[in-house]
């Protein structure tokens, strides 16, 4: 069976980006008297918000090493190699410069809000980790499908010893790789756990992905491993703790975030490949491919990176969840116009501002 292109992967990053951007738009702007747990659509709300991170890593962790597989198959895995550092480098650098203050810094105030890590950082290191592993496997498939798969379930069961790391004698752009004690959003650990697992999936595929029956037979194993984890991966945590005597399975099962999220993302991967042919639209596919531009611009626009002055510094926390929920479809419009209108026209910005800049430099 000839290999065909995943319509599903866009799909699941059209839906975690969206997912995404309402999820930010409604936390920073709801009023906190409707933050209440015992209101069930905040409820479910708060739910399926938990999901949307791991869905994002574990996909990037798919795409990235299903086109490195395939760019292997055309010998072409050195360049891919390459994109994949530089993509890893470019990542961090933007997530830095999101949240540097240039009005504040003009007016001489200077803090260490800039350096916490948030999702680019964590994806770019991630992207740089997949290309390191590649390499240290020999560019050997299966060794490379052992080895991701061991690191995610060793980062998932080790959660409990880094769970309040700080390491206070790193430098504190190290340290907040490692910690969140000084306003990092997300850290190396565990969200490396599922770009790891992502890149053990796109394995999968590569392997698999020409034999017959493959589509069947993935969807019914996402499926069935999914509601595994998310229904018993906590007794079977207990289980092994008191089968082997090891106390770090019984802390993972008292606070398992990590193999319930993680079952939840193979539930999502399941559900759109298997309704991949129904919901092939051009505009879902689109939204999916332009995530980055995405999220930089709905950063912009929420939290105001580089003014400082966003939607969060004229509304924040004051809006009424109907307000806020129309607001948020609005908002998801918005920054789709946006971002399509600028990758279709960002050839002849990047050229009208560099004809800009050497005239300012010949003057």
């Amino acid at each position: 069976m000839k290999k065909r292109r995943l319509y599903f992967i866009d799909l699941v990053r059209t839906f975690a980006i969206l997912m995404m951007l309402q999820g930010h738009f409604i936390d920073a702007l709801i009023d906190p008297v409707f933050r209440n747990p015992e209101y069930l659509i905040y409820k479910i709300w708060v739910y399926f918000r938990g999901i949307t991170a791991p869905t994002f890593f574990t996909i990037s962790g798919l795409i990235f090493t299903y086109l490195l597989f395939k760019a292997k198959e055309r010998n072409q895995d050195k360049i891919r190699l390459t994109k994949g550092i530089r993509k890893g480098i470019l990542l961090i650098a933007i997530g830095y410069l999101l949240r540097i203050p240039f009005l504040a810094w003009l007016n001489g105030y200077f803090n260490t809000y800039f350096l916490a890590i948030d999702v680019l950082q964590i994806i770019g290191i991630s992207l740089i980790f997949i290309v390191v592993l590649y390499c240290l496997c020999f560019k050997k498939t299966n060794l490379f499908l052992i080895a991701s798969l061991s690191i995610s379930i060793f980062i998932f069961i080790t959660e409990p010893i880094y769970r309040n790391l700080n390491i206070e004698w790193l430098p504190l752009p190290l340290n907040n790789y490692f910690s969140k004690n000084n306003g990092s959003v997300f850290t190396i650990f565990p969200w490396l756990g599922y770009v790891s697992f992502g890149a053990f999936l796109a394995t999968i595929f590569h392997l698999y992905e020409s034999k017959k029956k493959f589509k069947k037979t993935i969807v019914f194993s996402f499926v069935s491993l999914g509601l595994l984890l998310i229904l018993y991966s906590s007794n079977t945590l207990v289980f092994l703790s008191k089968l082997f005597e090891i106390e770090i399975f019984m802390a993972v099962a008292n606070y398992n975030y990590l193999f319930t999220r993680l079952g939840n993302v193979l539930v999502y991967f399941a559900l759109f490949y298997c309704l991949e042919k129904y919901l092939k639209n051009e505009l879902l596919l689109k939204i999916g491919q332009n995530t980055l531009s995405i999220y930089i611009i709905h950063f912009i626009l929420i939290y105001g990176s580089f003014t400082g002055i966003g939607l969060k510094h004229f509304f924040g926390k004051s809006l009424e969840p109907i307000v806020v929920i129309v607001g948020a479809v609005f908002f998801l419009i918005l920054v789709c116009f946006i971002s399509f209108h600028y990758n279709k026209n960002k050839q002849l910005i990047f050229l009208t501002l560099q004809s800009k800049f050497k005239k300012i430099k010949t003057n």
